[in-house]
């Protein structure tokens, strides 16, 4: 195995068999045998100067049940079929090659190959795919009863509803999917704006006049199935639609975009892109950055500190895999580091963390227990210390706020943290707390005005020194499309009307930026034009869900100027 090579392992006994090879094709397809329950893929050599290997698990119907990608720096992949419910005995394992100086580059006739398929002495049948997905079926989100409780009709292993996406709880009949992946482009990080235009998609000039770029959301209960082929191997544009993203503001040209579930509720297959706020243009990131990628997840957090021009993600859920691991992404080498840290860690996922003079304040969220105990919110407040890598709890006084998650959090003046809303089922919350980072006391907030209705999964983002905005969110039955605007010297919230986000969503993300645009003017009596630039306060949202098995890729964008009470 000393030359580049991709094998599979097809059932815990059987042997390593080569799909591809330096000589091989570079796309290739196998049927998995019915008997088979686990399928290993792996590489083996030097890369040199490929780029991934993607992966496609597909059903009969040739639709991907799961998705995974092999990097230099993720050379293993593994599936179980307890893990992927729509797993039948007509399986299909696509492998396709980037990069490197390919032999066969034929990417429209993947070549088949057939499994060498080892049966040990002492066969043990395996447990029908209808019995064996039911034992480990994961169950949805409650629904409430007339009296407003909810009630879950569970089984034996019973699921806390903060670690479904809410969009999950429509589509009852799909299943649950595991994604590693990412986009099959390879294009540059860091663009001009004249490689920016050649790449920026052109069906968008309509939505873009309207601050609205990617695929907006429908307007009618219709849905539409669409399917890809097997053949479809073109690179994305634009970030697929996904619920529970991040989105961290580097620059006043740039915003990186991390994970998110999408529809099926597989994990995104494109889970990194660049935003370019100039054009708002989108490009594929992920496979530019060295270093361990963050594995694919929900309910994590990111946060971008500017000092040191470094992204933090912590945490989130995967199935029933739970996360406590720090990544961090320099923004100026464009490397993935993973920390190991010292300290209490917890494993959270729908937490809040909030960055703060180069440390993470981490608050609430959901952390798991032992079966068959369900999933518990937490009210502790962690701090890390990328300085030290350490995890610590710091004392805290005052009246703190009741375990929840889901919750949003906003650093006002460098001074306090703003925590709203979150729910621990099943209660969903509207109240107000601080925390003065200066004392490490919390307090609870007597606010006036019409407050915002209980809600989790919202939006929320810093207008200005004494202003934020919360937007949309799960109330635990419906997601909400209202919006918000709290006044921290008045202890006032106002309602206001915007048009450009009338669609209800939540898991959605917000943020606020100084983007920078160019206009051109010409001048008087034929006089030659010129460039214009200026830098405007900036409100940027992007995906969500609408708990109706719609998931969002659009990007909206409102002046904050022209929001009322902004300012």
């Amino acid at each position: 195995m000393e030359d580049f090579g991709v094998y599979a392992v097809f059932g815990v006994h059987g042997p390593p068999q080569r799909l591809v090879s330096a000589e091989g094709s570079c796309r290739v397809s196998v049927a998995v045998p019915p008997s088979v329950r686990q399928v290993v893929l792996f590489s083996s050599g030097p890369w040199g100067a490929r780029i991934c290997v993607n992966a496609e698990l597909n059903d009969a119907d040739r639709f991907p049940i799961t998705i995974g990608k092999l990097t230099p720096y993720n050379k293993c992949l593994s599936w179980e079929q307890w893990e992927e419910e729509s797993w039948t005995d007509s399986v299909t394992l696509s492998v396709t090659l980037e990069g490197g100086n390919l032999v066969k580059e034929d990417w429209s006739k993947p070549e088949h190959l057939s499994v060498k398929e080892y049966t040990p002495k002492d066969t043990v049948a395996p447990l029908a795919a209808r019995e064996l997905n039911g034992k480990r079926k994961r169950e949805r989100a409650p629904e409430e009863d007339a009296g407003g409780n909810k009630t879950t009709g569970r089984g034996e292993e019973e699921e806390e509803e903060e670690n479904v996406c809410p969009n999950g709880a429509v589509e009852k009949t799909t299943p649950v999917r595991k994604v590693r992946g990412q986009t099959k482009g390879s294009q540059k990080l860091f663009t001009t704006a004249a490689d920016a235009k050649k790449t920026k998609r052109t069906a968008n000039g309509a939505g873009e006049a309207q601050g609205i770029v990617g695929k907006t959301p429908p307007q009618s209960a219709a849905r539409t199935k669409s399917r890809p082929t097997p053949t479809q191997t073109a690179p994305l544009v634009s970030p697929s639609g996904r619920w529970g993203p991040t989105l961290c503001p580097i620059d006043a040209q740039t915003a990186i975009l991390i994970g998110g579930q999408g529809s099926r509720m597989q994990f995104c297959k494109d889970p990194m892109w660049k935003l370019c706020t100039e054009d708002m243009s989108w490009f594929a990131a992920e496979t530019l950055a060295e270093g361990p990628t963050p594995e694919a997840r929900i309910g994590h957090t990111a946060v971008y500190d500017p000092d040191s021009r470094r992204i933090f993600v912590f945490g989130g859920s995967k199935n029933k895999k739970w996360f406590n691991d720090v990544h961090i992404l320099d923004t100026q080498s464009w490397k993935w580091t993973m920390v190991e840290a010292q300290g209490k860690v917890p494993s959270l996922a729908y937490h809040s963390c909030s960055m703060f003079r180069g440390e993470l304040f981490v608050l609430g969220g959901v952390f798991p227990r032992p079966n068959p105990e369900p999933d518990g919110c937490s009210g502790s407040l962690y701090i890390f210390d990328p300085n030290l890598s350490i995890w610590y709890q710091p004392i805290v006084t005052g009246d703190a706020p009741s375990p929840r998650s889901g919750h949003s959090a906003c650093v006002m003046q460098e001074r306090k943290i703003y925590v709203f809303g979150g729910w621990d089922t099943p209660v969903c919350y509207n109240d107000m707390y601080t925390l003065d980072l200066g004392l490490m006391e919390f307090s609870a907030v007597k606010t006036t005005g019409k407050a915002p209705s209980p809600r989790s999964w919202h939006g929320s983002a810093v207008l200005s020194d004494t202003k934020f905005l919360i937007h949309g969110g799960y109330n635990g039955s419906n997601a909400l499309s209202d919006t918000f605007i709290f006044d921290i010297d008045t202890n006032c919230w106002t309602e206001v009307t915007l048009p450009q986000l009338s669609v209800p969503r939540a898991g959605h993300a917000i943020i606020t930026m100084d983007t920078a645009s160019r206009r051109r003017f010409s001048g008087d009596g034929g006089d030659a034009a010129m460039d214009v630039s200026s830098v405007r306060r900036t409100l940027l949202v992007f995906g969500g869900g609408d708990n109706e098995g719609h998931f969002y890729s659009d990007l909206t964008t409102v002046a904050v100027d022209d929001l009322p009470s902004a300012t």
